[in-house]
């Protein structure tokens, strides 16, 4: 039982071997979240590439009143495999010395380009 704000380690029974070049993003099932309030504490939880073992999923139940009952076989959660880029980082002092031109954007985020409606 996951009491009221609570979060828990939950085990999956589930083992997996995610192949190079590849990331495995673990994400809520949006059914769960919509109607009892449990959800991911780290959405998405990333299980990268040469992991070896079980699944485990860190789950908080958002409800404010009520305790969930999580049972062996309930689908918890859903797991999304995808390819990644694997890139060589270089560290720059700045963007004119990397080449890289302005853009009208710059370095604004958290709203700033105006896609999100107004609180």
């Amino acid at each position: 039982m996951l009491p009221p704000g609570q979060r828990a380690l939950v085990r999956t029974g589930v083992a997996v071997a995610i192949p190079f070049g590849m990331v495995g993003l673990v994400h809520p099932r949006s059914g769960l979240a919509s109607r009892v309030g449990l959800s991911i504490v780290n959405s998405p939880g990333t299980i990268d590439a040469g992991y070896r073992g079980e699944l485990k999923v860190a789950l908080i139940n958002l409800d404010p009143a009520t305790p969930i009952v999580v049972n062996r076989g309930d689908r918890i959660a859903q797991l999304l495999v995808q390819r990644v880029e694997l890139l060589e980082l270089v560290e720059v002092s700045s963007f004119d010395e990397a080449g890289l031109a302005a853009t009208s954007r710059g370095d604004g985020g958290h709203g700033s380009s105006g896609g999100h409606a107004s609180l």
